[in-house]
């Protein structure tokens, strides 16, 4: 039986420090390494539906594991308080995650209130939402209405078995891209669609996966198997190289690279040579993008991280509930942000031993599923 993710027993260390020196935002902080700080990823929930073999296997998040209860996770009032925070010092991009967000009931408030931001600038923000698809037929226009202008969907296959044996728990493709369709029509796009590809487990999929969507509005996006936590038993033996994936589909559908549509963006860009439409690629563990990393990632109960790889993070939720001001709130992320010198992935071989479970001297990493992928 693999070992239990408890996250309450160091849920509150790290404690977030307030600077003697307060400071007003300038609308653009930068890391030790110059990365400014230009998007925010939100996990609003540690729940789900599906138990991905790469993210929340069932042998650990079984029947019996333990959720956080609902006073732990940060109220809507709190997360966009947080977000008003982070758009003073420069974010411009907001994705609520999970878990699996459309869980969390209410989402609809919580996006109308995030909507109603302004950058320093005056302008509105960049405000997506990752999700499995389960419940999207439902929610989507509910959630246009709400003010979000995007979902990215995450699906691994296209066939049946090998779809189910890696979400186990026996959802279906077609209600997948049900879901895919109902928010194409309520204006939820551009849509990407993210495959994780995991060597013996999807592979087959590759091609296939491309000739379905090549043509259509929906950008399909394969993601190197990576090795985020240590529930998911990775294994550089299971990852396939993006440069693997682009020779397989262009041996039967030419690729040409083109250029990424900002500095910072994930996905390297890869359009069909006869026009119809693109693909992209995330190679966290071949081709790092730490360089121009810019996200940080704030956790369904409020703690802040600056990796995705990190071993910990920062508490925000006491200053949060403890009655600390916008001001010192605001100065201790920038103090935080300033400081930050994170590049796991370009340290990667030598800060591990490529079985994904340790990072410097056995610290275990934060799991996917708590701080959203």
């Amino acid at each position: 039986m693999a070992d239990k993710i408890i996250y309450l027993a160091e849920a509150r260390n790290g404690a977030l420090a307030i600077p003697a020196r307060l400071e007003s935002p300038s609308g653009n902080v930068a890391d030790s390494l110059g990365r400014p700080l230009h998007d925010l990823r939100i996990s609003i929930t540690d729940r789900c539906n599906f138990r991905c073999v790469y993210c929340m296997p069932k042998d650990v998040f079984d029947k019996n594991h333990v959720y956080l209860p609902h006073t732990d996770l940060l109220s809507f009032e709190e997360i966009t308080r947080v977000a008003r925070l982070f758009v003073a010092h420069g974010v411009e991009k907001i994705r609520l995650t999970g878990g699996e967000p459309l869980l969390r009931k209410n989402i609809e408030k919580l996006i109308a209130m995030l909507a109603a931001l302004r950058t320093p600038s005056g302008q509105p923000l960049d405000l997506t939402l990752t999700t499995n698809g389960s419940l999207l037929a439902r929610k989507a226009q509910a959630l246009k209405d709400a003010g979000l202008n995007r979902v990215t969907v995450s699906l691994d296959s296209l066939d049946d078995a090998t779809f189910k044996r890696m979400n186990d728990v026996d959802f279906a493709v077609a209600d997948v891209l049900h879901g895919i369709d109902a928010a194409h029509q309520a204006g939820l796009g551009p849509i990407k669609i993210n495959m994780v590809v995991k060597a013996g487990m999807n592979e087959q999929e590759i091609v296939p996966m491309a000739r379905h969507f090549k043509g259509t509005p929906y950008i399909l996006r394969f993601i190197e198997y990576m090795d985020v936590g240590a529930s998911n038993g990775w294994n550089l033996q299971e990852v396939i190289p993006s440069a693997e994936v682009v020779r397989r589909i262009g041996a039967h559908m030419p690729l040409l690279p083109i250029n990424p549509n900002y500095t910072g963006e994930t996905a390297a860009r890869w359009r069909y040579a006869d026009g119809s439409g693109e693909i992209g690629l995330i190679s966290s563990v071949t081709q790092a993008f730490c360089a121009d990393c810019s996200r940080a990632r704030l956790s369904t109960e409020g703690k802040l991280y600056t990796c995705l790889f990190a071993s910990g993070g920062h508490d925000l939720r006491s200053l949060l509930r403890g009655g600390r001001s916008d001001a010192e709130i605001s100065s201790a992320v920038a103090q935080l942000w300033r400081g930050r010198a994170d590049r796991y992935s370009q340290l990667r071989t030598s800060q591990t031993d490529l079985t994904g479970t340790t990072l410097e001297h056995g610290k275990k990493k934060v799991e996917m599923s708590y701080i959203g992928g």
